[in-house]
């Protein structure tokens, strides 16, 4: 048995779940509501204030749907009651964030500003001009638009100049040496 599979997913007060056919989940919350398709092999059901996710058989491909299918369930309930963000950093002289609108505008040391546009569901918070914050109640999308912002830039390993995220750890590098 999955280990992560046969936790029930709780339902916090405040949360309601419903389950089409064709295993069409929708999460409704505080912060807003999510929709998705999960494989329709597995088997979801609600019981009291709780989501339990079962395997038809122990296929290898089943084994793997069935925490797949149980955490995605799980991080659209946690999406909508807290939401969920990502820090990024931006680091190096004369690299800058600024904001406008629903506008990213990064200066990255390129010819040309780097302008973003935050994708639905997705918000920037910036604090300061270093400092660029990713929130949204959809995990995938957050995670996917951060590292968006970071690619425009990744962080170099001889000074660590670049985008990077907050928790990140740049392995550094000895540059080079002058001839004796």
């Amino acid at each position: 048995m999955s280990r992560i599979g046969r936790l029930p997913v709780a339902i916090p007060a405040g949360v309601t779940v419903e389950i089409a056919e064709n295993n069409k989940v929708t999460v409704t919350g505080p912060k807003g509501t999510l929709v998705r398709e999960l494989p329709t092999e597995m088997e979801i059901k609600k019981e009291g204030e709780e989501i339990v996710v079962t395997r038809p058989s122990d296929l290898k491909r089943m084994k793997a749907l069935h925490g797949l299918t149980r955490t995605l369930i799980n991080n659209m309930v946690v999406g909508v009651t807290q939401g969920y963000e990502k820090v990024l950093e931006v680091n190096g002289v004369g690299y800058k964030a600024a904001k406008s609108g629903n506008k990213l505008t990064l200066s990255l040391g390129y010819s040309h500003p780097v302008e973003m546009i935050d994708p639905e569901g997705v918000e920037t918070v910036l604090d300061g001009q270093n400092k660029i914050t990713v929130k949204g109640i959809d995990k995938e999308k957050v995670g996917q638009y951060a590292a968006e912002i970071r690619d425009k830039r990744r962080p170099e390993p001889y000074k660590g100049k670049g985008i990077k995220y907050a928790d990140e750890v740049i392995r550094r590098k000895v540059g080079k040496t002058g001839k004796k």
